[in-house]
């Protein structure tokens, strides 16, 4: 079964200015970072130790903000501003991969920690593969 957000790439009606089976991967990635950095933090404030959690809770809600934002402007390609999301992929990708350093440094004592940090590796990634492909002199 193809996922939902390539099955809308692939009916959209106007250009796509991206790869079209890329862009949905990382739209996917970045809701799932979204979601997971949102459960980590809220676990994080569930944890006895939420004072020594403080940084983590915060880049955690900072990093599901930041992803969720990209993922929806990027999921509109109708007057696409490759310059506009370019930013916000920069900005998505400093994001990820502070809330992973910072979840790293906790993640041999909280799970969920362990489980953000790689979940927000592997968004990092795909917004840098992402960046690339729109670097390609055409885009910006």
């Amino acid at each position: 079964m193809t996922a939902p957000t390539l099955r809308l790439m692939d009916v959209y009606p106007g250009p796509v200015n991206l790869d079209r089976a890329q862009l949905a991967h990382t739209i996917d990635a970045l809701i799932g970072c979204s979601e997971a950095s949102t459960a980590c933090a809220d676990a994080c404030l569930s944890e006895q130790s939420v004072a020594d959690l403080t940084r983590c809770i915060s880049s955690g809600v900072i990093c599901a903000d930041i992803c969720a934002t990209t993922a929806r402007v990027l999921s509109r390609q109708t007057g696409f501003d490759a310059v506009v999301n370019a930013a916000l992929l920069e900005a998505c990708l400093a994001a990820c991969v502070a809330c992973a350093d910072e979840c790293e440094q906790h993640a041999d004592q909280h799970e969920h920690c362990r489980i953000c940090a790689a979940v927000c590796q592997a968004c990092a990634s795909s917004c840098r593969a992402l960046l690339a492909a729109m670097r390609q002199p055409a885009m910006l």
